[in-house]
């Protein structure tokens, strides 16, 4: 018998004790069914539906453009694909943004139509009012602070925030912001690495880094980034474990190349008649392709022949008739000279 204990839900008094005792928190974005089963079969704490999955499995550009509908088809995936790991769900651009009315609106919808559990809502300070209103709802939130794709304009481009101290000292007041608003945890994303430890250590819930270096409770990486399954760009802080573009391109070309030769489907995929079906579905088609094909199957195996032909091929039908046309002339001319 293994010793080894059966799985327990993950709830957030799990991550809090995560927290409290040292043990890393791993969360992971997970947007497709296959990667939540794996996911959860392996004990990830936390599978986060990310609007990243937009560019990924539907080709945007970038998580501005991914829409809400997109976000709650990924979410549903997960659900179905996990029992123990906490589904959270990255609530994409404007779906909490105008209102506190708006945003526990969006939020309860995938709490109710994707068993979502908690949020993940990213911003500064002045989203804090917004994000509030949904922790009031009952609804988790994990305050995501630093880099935040959905305000890339205003931050002037994708580089690490926290470099000075003067802009350091803003993401602190971001992250106090979000956990007054009653967040049970706080994402940093490519933050310098001092922002992060320090926020680790003077917040009293969990800090995940995301780009953000060591320090934190946990951190958090882009599935697709393990892989490198986005071609256009991998980020420096992600790391490569496997590239499956060259194993995909591989195996794409061997189907292709093999469906070109008529390889691919071979025997061993095919599902055949066998050869008394097969010739009773032959006469009734008058199929004399393939009742000739079955009698030289029979002739190799050393069987007697029983596909029997219901009808001449076209060519031998015009023979047939072009010699019968003769004989009839030959009658004729025959009588003919017989009655002179």
């Amino acid at each position: 018998m293994s010793d080894e204990k059966p799985r327990r839900k993950v709830t957030l008094n799990q991550l809090r004790k995560k927290m409290r005792e040292g043990e890393q928190i791993v969360q992971m974005a997970i947007y497709d069914y296959r990667s939540a089963v794996i996911a959860d079969r392996l004990g990830i704490d936390i599978l986060c539906v990310s609007d990243t999955g937009g560019m990924i499995l539907f080709g945007h550009k970038s998580t501005v453009t991914v829409t809400f509908d997109e976000v709650m088809m990924m979410s549903k995936a997960i659900d179905r694909g996990s029992d123990y790991g906490l589904r959270m769900v990255d609530m994409p651009y404007w779906s909490f943004h105008v209102s506190p009315e708006q945003a526990v609106e969006n939020a309860g919808r995938f709490v109710h139509e994707a068993n979502a559990e908690v949020m993940k809502c990213e911003g500064n300070q002045y989203h804090a009012r917004n994000i509030e209103a949904i922790n009031r709802a009952g609804i988790p939130v994990q305050g995501h602070i630093g880099i935040t794709p959905m305000r890339m304009p205003q931050l002037g481009g994708f580089f690490a925030q926290g470099k000075t101290a003067d802009r350091a000292a803003e993401l602190v007041d971001d992250a106090w912001a979000m956990v007054d608003a009653g967040c049970f945890s706080l994402m940093c994303e490519v933050t310098t690495q001092e922002v992060n430890e320090y926020l680790a250590q003077v917040l009293p819930v969990p800090v995940i880094s995301l780009g953000a270096g060591l320090g934190a409770h946990g951190v958090h990486i882009i599935t697709s980034d393990l892989f490198a399954l986005y071609e256009e760009h991998t980020p420096r802080h992600s790391k490569v474990y496997t590239d499956l573009i060259p194993i995909m391109e591989n195996v794409f070309t061997q189907y292709r190349d093999e469906v070109k030769d008529q390889v691919y489907p071979g025997p061993e995929h095919t599902v055949f008649m066998n050869d008394d079906e097969a010739i009773k579905f032959a006469k009734k088609m008058k199929w004399d392709w393939k009742l000739e094909q079955l009698d030289v199957k029979a002739s190799r195996a050393g069987r007697r022949k029983t596909a029997k032909k219901t009808s001449l091929p076209a060519k031998k039908k015009v023979a047939k008739k072009k010699v019968a046309k003769k004989r009839a002339k030959k009658v004729t001319k025959k009588k003919a000279s017989r009655s002179r």
